[in-house]
């Protein structure tokens, strides 16, 4: 149990049964009636963003939830199995959990596993991946970098919007949060 003024951003709480983690807090004390504490809470499961506001010292449930740093084995079936790098445990996450992170995961990449009581929550990865161009139509002579962009096929099997110049077998930097293209990687 923790009050409302150890809120802060990342904590998760356990309001009603649901897991919401702290996106943005703010203590207002107003001249006239009581303090109080506006919060923006996203929901851990289905990601739905809600404002809440609690009275200023009140008590809230906060959830235990272990992120734990593991490198990502293999796909067994629907299941997505993480190994933990100090004990070599091995957790199965399910789809579901793993979302569109799957995307932009290879073998032996590392990612972040949050969990709570045992059950994995969500799979972050880190803000950017080097990924090898698979497939994409060839550059034709003066397409520049400003220019327009065509899809591209990556080895994991995503498919993103690349600028014309990139060619298959290049490896290029993608930002996971939205799929986006950032950079070519000089190797």
């Amino acid at each position: 149990m923790a009050t409302t003024n150890d809120l802060k951003n990342g904590l998760v709480l356990n309001i009603e049964g649901q897991l919401w983690t702290v996106v943005e807090f703010q203590h207002v004390k107003p001249g006239k009636g009581p303090a109080f504490v506006r919060t923006k809470l996203k929901s851990i499961m289905s990601g739905k963003v809600v404002d809440k506001t609690f009275n200023a010292g009140l008590k809230v449930e906060t959830a235990n939830v272990d992120k734990r740093s593991m490198q990502y084995s293999y796909k067994d079936g629907s299941d997505f199995v993480f190994m933990d790098s100090s004990t070599y445990d091995q957790v199965f996450v399910s789809e579901d959990v793993v979302g569109d992170a799957a995307r932009f995961l290879l073998e032996n990449q590392e990612a972040n596993v949050a969990i709570h009581d045992g059950v994995p929550l969500y799979v972050e990865l880190p803000a950017s991946v080097e990924l090898l161009v698979e497939y994409t139509e060839p550059g034709l002579q003066g397409d520049r970098s400003t220019g327009g962009t065509k899809p591209a096929k990556l080895e994991t099997g995503a498919e993103i919007s690349v600028p014309l110049f990139l060619n298959v077998g290049e490896k290029i930097r993608v930002d996971t949060r939205d799929g986006s293209y950032i950079s070519r990687v000089n190797n």
